[in-house]
């Protein structure tokens, strides 16, 4: 059976390909990556929020006058509800709060079927390593969905973000454009791609799973157990589970270095831009865990920036 262990698939992928062991190298150009927590509300008042963070933490931070919160829409901190779900970036050592998402929730994959007239519940597969999905798209949504949604059909690609209420997860706003493709006629790589790129650019998006760091397109099927996996339009290398790769949010300069630690295979069936500071080329190069994606200076509900990757 394959290791799982991230840390030590890098140390072991390093030795087999002559790499140092520790993760790349930022330079001050880099830029100073924001703090992110999440976890459950405990408390809030106008003026602080506790939370018990995913290591069981109590965290109580000052709300900023400024800071502003999302569930499903714009939101005062101190109307979010007990027990809220957030992810939370914050300021000066990760003491001061500068803007919440409660309860936010993303839903990418394969559409299977679509049933109803006003609500819409939508199937979808969202791959191998995530199983299938059900959302529902409320009528007041539908209207906004479908202009860049219009193929709500099975066998299209879906991506939404919304919230979890009473355990449904509830589409909102689409991020992108809806490709005009099915998921399984993928446009190939540029023919001129010869795998010689130090740095590639593309679309960094943000997904629902717990562990710190980013899926990716290419990887062996065989090193994931996902049979999907090494599908995309952008011309990325292979790599390995556990490789640590070097992300830049081109829209404002903020790098860090995260640890493979999925299978990006629905990410890398969608052959769309990003248009955040300008148009990003075609293509999602990495899907980061909702806390990376933030320290990177993502908006959630914006849900893209443009991004470089690269191994050094």
């Amino acid at each position: 059976m394959p290791d799982r262990n991230v840390e030590r698939r890098r140390v072991l992928a390093a030795a087999a390909l002559g790499r140092e062991a520790e993760p790349p190298r930022l330079t001050a150009d880099d830029g100073v990556t924001l703090d992110a927590l999440s976890g459950q509300i405990l408390d809030v008042s106008p003026h602080l929020i506790i939370i018990e963070d995913d290591e069981g933490e109590e965290r109580r931070l000052v709300i900023a006058p400024w800071a502003t919160a999302w569930r499903g829409a714009r939101v005062s901190p101190a109307d979010l509800s007990l027990g809220a779900r957030v992810v939370i970036r914050a300021l000066r050592s990760g003491t001061v709060v500068d803007r919440i998402w409660a309860d936010i929730t993303r839903m990418t994959g394969i559409i299977l079927s679509v049933e109803g007239t006003r609500d819409l519940t939508v199937e979808l597969d969202s791959g191998p390593h995530r199983g299938r999905r059900s959302v529902v798209i409320p009528y007041r949504s539908s209207g906004r969905m479908r202009v860049r949604h219009p193929q709500l059909e099975a066998g299209y690609l879906f991506d939404a973000i919304g919230v979890i209420e009473g355990g449904t997860a509830l589409a909102q706003i689409t991020p992108t454009s809806q490709p005009p493709y099915r998921a399984k006629a993928v446009p190939p790589p540029p023919p001129a791609y010869r795998g010689v790129q130090s740095k590639i650019s593309g679309t960094a998006v943000w997904a629902d799973f717990e562990e710190y760091g980013v899926a990716y397109p290419m990887l062996e099927t065989s090193d994931t157990g996902c049979d999907d996996a090494g599908v995309s339009c952008t011309g990325l290398p292979y790599l390995a589970l556990g490789s640590m790769l070097s992300v830049r949010n081109v829209c404002d300069g903020r790098a860090n270095a995260l640890p493979i630690v999925g299978c990006g295979c629905i990410a890398g069936r969608f052959c769309d831009r990003c248009l955040e500071c300008g148009t990003s080329p075609r293509g999602r190069i990495v899907e980061l865990s909702a806390s990376a994606y933030v320290e990177l200076g993502g908006d959630l509900t914006k849900g893209c920036f443009n991004a470089r990757v690269g191994l050094g």
